[in-house]
């Protein structure tokens, strides 16, 4: 694959390993995350948000303490400056933290495409109320008026939203001048082609800039040129300097769409699904709210620079603590494995990781030490589709490995993989060579980040899914990561584990 260029009806016949320029793959330091031009326009952003945030809130605390000291207070003006003044002091830290708390839970720091407006800003403020006044309550704070709750809310509505308007017209205006925009390919068919090239050309400050676009139909007439085919989409990529893509088709084919978003994230390119466009695909997107077309968006699912040391700090810490409190058992395990069958404690299988990279995957024992010797005899007995080798009373395991695959406990050396870095704690899981060697093109962009122990897999059925839908959740996985999915699938697995889903 020179370059990266693949053409989409060429994928089956790639070779295993992954292009070496897949921006997906790589472990970036964190020299290059700090030194990213985009990095430092994200910090840049955010940092004048929060600063125009940090205003509008002490803002309208000052002006409604004000108020309040003027009018019901009675008080002269200079008086009145300096007792809001003292009062805005109080006050100001807690309100703000809770603001920049609840407006990042809102998506209210992100980049102007997927900003909400005014709605998600009232919402978000009414919030911080109502958050700010039973904390209040609740830490026996008495009032004589609640006035300070819904006079700063009020007033804060204005004030936020006003400078939140100016940044977005003068950042817009600034950017405009610069000739900044994304140029764009559009892909579909013809009508649905037109409509989606008119509705952006009656939205001209989108920073959206249509290069051409790519149709499955006879050619549209929408004032853009058609710049190939389809399988041909890598060259038009590199060619064009496309940064998006817009697919514009409710009917777009589902094999296409998943082999074109591969394609695409390969190289960086965001990939955006106008709307009623393949619901398989847009369970997994951010919705970005725009001028004359809304859109959503599929992102590169890339673990570097922060997500990676996060993803990777919280390995480190959870892996650790649990080879601490798993100490006993995991010394009965290996003396039950040692006792009850000839070989060793633990299971080395070669599998592929990150990348495609192989390593030494960790497992207890679970069967007798000749099994591999005999898995060609038994593949006939395989009780999985696709890439998976499976058989409910395989004769090779155990009596004590029959005991631990069923609760899984055979995969807790795998611990030892997690703070070695070849693995993480969640994340698609390794396969054997074998099964790995089956795999198609297209299932292969489950090893762009580290195996895991533990997946969606795992809490979603575990063998009893065929393995198409497997891979599914996996792509699901890559594009919905955080740590609070890596949490809730952490502690699913332990139900899952213990009622024996699927297991064998």
């Amino acid at each position: 694959m020179a370059n990266g260029a693949v053409k989409l009806d060429q994928l089956e016949e790639a070779p295993a390993v992954l292009p070496d320029r897949d921006v997906r793959r790589k472990r970036p330091p964190a020299l290059s995350f700090l030194l990213r031009l985009a990095t430092l326009r994200r910090a840049l952003r955010v940092l004048s948000l929060l600063a125009l945030d940090f205003a509008g809130v002490w803002a309208a605390l000052f002006a409604a303490l004000l108020l309040k000291a003027l009018v019901k207070g009675g008080y002269p003006f200079d008086e009145a400056v300096r007792l809001a003044s003292g009062q805005t002091r109080d006050f100001l830290a807690f309100a703000y933290l809770l603001t920049v708390l609840l407006f990042a839970r809102s998506d209210l720091y992100a980049e102007r495409s997927r900003r909400p407006g005014l709605t998600r800003i009232v919402t978000s403020l009414f919030q911080v109320t109502v958050v700010a006044l039973v904390f209040s309550v609740a830490s026996g704070h008495t009032f004589s008026s609640y006035y300070i709750f819904y006079g700063s809310l009020a007033l804060a509505i204005v004030t936020i939203s006003s400078l939140r308007w100016a940044h977005t017209g003068i950042s817009g205006w600034l950017l405009a001048r610069a000739g900044y925009s994304r140029r764009t390919l559009l892909v579909g068919s013809g009508r649905h082609l037109d409509q989606v090239a008119h509705a952006l050309a009656d939205a001209p400050h989108g920073g959206i800039e249509p290069v051409g676009y790519v149709s499955l139909t006879p050619r549209p007439d929408n004032g853009l040129r058609s710049l190939g085919e389809l399988s041909e989409l890598p060259q038009i990529l590199s060619a064009h300097r496309v940064q998006d893509v817009i697919i514009a088709d409710p009917d777009f084919p589902q094999e296409k769409a998943v082999e074109l978003v591969d394609v695409c994230h390969r190289r960086g390119i965001e990939v955006h699904v106008a709307p009623s466009t393949m619901g398989i695909l847009t369970q997994r997107a951010e919705f970005v709210p725009g001028q004359s077309l809304p859109l959503f968006t599929l992102r590169p699912p890339v673990f570097e620079g922060v997500d990676y040391a996060i993803k990777r700090t919280f390995d480190m810490i959870g892996a650790t603590l649990l080879l601490v409190l798993l100490s006993p058992l995991l010394l009965v395990i290996a003396l039950a494995v040692k006792l009850t069958s000839r070989g060793p404690v633990l299971y080395r299988s070669a599998r592929p990781g990150m990348g495609g990279a192989p390593f030494d995957c960790l497992k207890f024992r679970t069967m007798r030490d000749d099994a591999e010797r005999k898995q060609a005899q038994l593949e006939a007995l395989n009780e999985m589709d696709g890439a998976l080798f499976k058989i409910r009373d395989d004769p090779r395991v155990t009596a004590v490995g029959r005991l631990l695959r069923r609760f899984s406990l055979d995969e807790l050396p795998q611990l030892v993989n997690v703070v070695r870095g070849e693995m993480s704690l969640v994340g698609p899981r390794p396969l054997p060579l074998r099964d790995f060697a089956k795999l198609d093109e297209w299932h292969k962009k489950r090893y762009l980040v580290l195996p895991g122990i533990t997946g969606l897999w795992q809490v979603s059925g575990r063998a009893e899914l065929d393995f198409d839908d497997l891979v599914r959740l996996d792509f699901l996985y890559l594009e919905r990561w955080s740590v609070a999915l890596d949490l809730v699938i952490l502690l699913k697995t332990v139900p899952a584990v213990l009622m024996r889903r699927g297991a064998f």
